[in-house]
């Protein structure tokens, strides 16, 4: 997905919040031409400067603002807990930085309304770090359904699930962080629905919660006007392989265990089954980078692939599932 053209010049990343996904993210900058990871930041500046030591980085800060007012930062990656999504990115907005934000972007429809008049005012770039949707497989599936390839879709079953030892301090089961299964992993089976049918006529959701009171196991289905249907869910309560699989009309697809990264796809049709391996490197994170700044090349400010307004359609979902599940955060309190 890179520009024909080459990038027109280099990129220079901060990462807010520096925990595992940070890591991750970290490495495949390091790995991409034309992106340089130059500054990190953390609560603890001792932590950040570990981080910076680790993958090389030029500047380490001990707050976030710090490296927002860097000038030398052209891109922002905001990797710290879901609940600090709304004012992590709307500093780098007020401080005329691009963003691209870890998933969810925000808590629920009003935030993420708030922040896009925040970059639509700054006129700068704003995207969420749904990494899954640039990835070749999910790239695939979608040309499959689009050009109706196999006739047109008529069901998707899709989980997500792995075991997680309860903790009531751990950011999964804690819900000041806005802990969850359905925000922290749910959201993968209910993007793909999205993604490849749009939008449900109708939804009904179901949850299991910790005492702490998050959902920890959840199950969703959606119905479609075409009467195409899907089967979604996911759980911190069992681990399971975390498949997907979508039914046209003349044919299946698998994706391989852990559907949202996987590089196996196979089609089963009458003629018989094909397996395809798309072989990227790890972590899969360079898919999205790249297109950030292919975006940037093209001076956008949002993505043609991943748009504002399908994270407002995604989140206009979660908001509907967690109304009928009983799942309320702080910030749906707030406004």
């Amino acid at each position: 997905m890179k520009n024909q053209i080459m990038m027109l010049r280099p990129y220079r990343w901060g990462i807010l919040g520096l925990g595992r996904i940070a890591h991750k993210v970290a490495s495949d900058i390091t790995q991409i031409e034309g992106a340089i990871l130059y500054a990190v930041a953390s609560r603890s500046l001792e932590k950040a400067k570990g981080f910076a030591g680790d993958f090389k980085a030029e500047k380490a800060y001990g707050s976030y603002i710090d490296l927002a007012k860097d000038p030398e930062v052209d891109i922002i990656y905001v990797a710290t807990p879901h609940v600090f999504h709304f004012e992590n990115v709307l500093l780098g907005l007020q401080h005329h930085k691009a963003v691209l934000c870890e998933k969810p972007i925000a808590m629920n429809v009003d935030q993420l309304s708030r922040l896009i008049s925040e970059a639509k005012r700054t006129n700068r770039f704003l995207m969420e770090g749904l990494w899954t949707n640039f990835m070749p497989h999910l790239q695939k599936v979608y040309d499959l359904t689009q050009k109706e390839t196999y006739g047109k879709c008529l069901k998707i079953e899709a989980d997500f699930s792995f075991k997680a030892e309860f903790n009531t301090e751990a950011r999964l089961f804690n819900k000041a962080l806005g802990g969850g299964a359905l925000l922290d992993i749910g959201i993968y089976p209910v993007y793909l629905a999205l993604k490849l049918l749009g939008l449900p006529q109708d939804i009904k959701a179901t949850a299991q919660f910790s005492k702490t009171g998050v959902d920890v196991s959840n199950t969703i289905h959606f119905q479609y006007p075409s009467g195409a249907v899907a089967k979604l869910s996911s759980s911190f309560a069992k681990t399971t392989p975390s498949k997907a699989k979508v039914y046209f009309e003349k044919a299946s697809v698998e994706f391989g265990s852990r559907f949202h990264n996987t590089d196996q796809l196979t089609i089963t049709t009458k003629a018989g089954e094909e397996h395809l391996d798309f072989h990227y490197l790890p972590n899969g994170f360079q898919f999205e980078i790249e297109h950030v700044h292919d975006c940037l090349d093209r001076g956008l400010t949002q993505s043609p692939e991943m748009s504002l307004k399908s994270s407002l359609e995604l989140l206009q979902t979660l908001d509907t599932i967690r109304k009928q599940i009983g799942l309320r955060y702080k910030e749906d309190l707030d406004h």
